[in-house]
């Protein structure tokens, strides 16, 4: 799995937006969380279900830390753009059986640039990933 390639895009389908799976994201029990300052990810890994994207994301800019929207909006889109040009990280990890809800969530009151965000973002990605990584292996010596 680790030879495909994933394109290098955010479709609709890989938004997440159904309130259920966000809930069940945030309400604690099987989800994980990192922070690298400024963004804290929370993730869970689930059952794939038919017909559904492997990584659905979800970005979050509270109003208390920006109260004009065209800031939050900002931050948003370089939290995707991060996001999208370094997916492929966690993607070659990922069982494909499995599903992972993540959510990205804004922890400054200041701007960044693209670069440090892109930087942090990998960062948590690639962390992300060699927990997957380990917890494959975990699994393979279990059977």
């Amino acid at each position: 799995m680790a030879d495909k390639v994933f394109p290098a895009t955010l479709s609709k389908q890989e938004r997440l937006n159904s309130r259920k799976l966000i809930d069940m994201l945030f309400g604690g029990g099987k989800s994980h969380s990192m922070t690298a300052f400024p963004i804290r990810i929370i993730y869970m890994v689930r059952a794939r279900e038919d017909g559904k994207a492997p990584i659905q994301v979800l970005t979050s800019v509270p109003k208390k830390h920006f109260k004009h929207a065209v800031d939050r909006n900002r931050v948003k889109r370089q939290l995707r753009e991060a996001y999208r040009r370094h997916k492929q990280t966690v993607h070659q990890g990922l069982p494909e059986t499995s599903q992972m809800l993540i959510a990205f969530v804004w922890l400054s009151d200041r701007h960044y640039t693209s670069p440090e965000i892109e930087e942090r973002v990998d960062n948590l990605l690639q962390r992300i990933a060699e927990k997957l990584r380990a917890e494959s292996e975990e699994w393979k010596v279990e059977s």
